[in-house]
């Protein structure tokens, strides 16, 4: 093969190799809290969930208090996303609507509550949870004992960079924080309620009580000459 000349000179010509192309940048994965926006809430005894609107499909249940993202609404059937990504279908009716959206950054908090104290509570019911998880699985302690020793501990959290969703057990509520403050976000329970405590009884009516059976023998029909 002929090697180009300059026309001028008559030398070859050199060409300079192509550089070669700078590797692709690598693709970050998808963070699964990016776009997490909780729009309600599951009740306190836990839902159900299924891997679409199908009864036939069931999958793993949802936590009482889990803050879940509403994707879409078919009938009764609702679309919910967590905190992790994960998505499922529920029954949409028992869903607990959140009162109002987490406040956004700039906007001042109202009755704002220092978020320590419930932050050192959630963090101790973790380390209890987990030291007692750790004796299970070692083999040092019996069914029994575990769940005596995680007996009445709640704790709910859900972090997502400078945001924060805790639930403070001793008033049945989910708080939203800001790193400073906190603010009630959704309760689960009526007002002046504890979690624990049970529904109150219906009032009475003013309805007329029906009338209570009379207490003296029924009455016979007999024929003549009968006793």
């Amino acid at each position: 093969m002929t090697q180009p000349r300059n026309a001028d000179t008559g030398t070859p010509t050199v060409r300079a190799a192509a550089a070669p192309a700078a590797p692709a940048a690598p693709v970050a994965p998808a963070d699964p809290l990016s776009g997490f926006h909780p729009t309600h809430v599951v009740p306190q005894d836990g839902l159900p969930a299924w891997e679409g609107p199908d009864l036939s499909r069931p999958t793993s249940p949802l936590d009482p208090f889990l803050p879940v993202e509403l994707l879409a609404r078919r009938g009764e059937w609702g679309e919910i996303r967590c905190a992790n990504g994960w998505t499922a279908w529920v029954d949409g009716r028992l869903l607990v609507a959140v009162p109002q959206p987490p406040p956004t950054a700039g906007r001042p908090l109202t009755r704002a509550e220092d978020p320590r104290p419930l932050l050192d509570r959630t963090a101790e019911a973790l380390d209890r949870y987990r030291q007692a998880s750790r004796d299970r699985t070692a083999g040092r302690c019996d069914t029994e004992t575990f769940r005596q020793a995680t007996h009445g501990l709640r704790a709910g959290v859900v972090l997502d960079g400078e945001r924060v969703w805790l639930y403070d057990d001793t008033a049945g509520r989910w708080m939203y924080g800001d790193g400073a403050r906190l603010a009630t976000y959704a309760v689960a329970a009526g007002p002046g309620s504890h979690p624990d405590e049970p529904a109150a009884p219906h009032p009475a009516t003013s309805e007329t009580p029906e009338p209570s059976p009379p207490t003296h023998p029924p009455t016979r029909i007999v024929g003549p000459g009968a006793p």
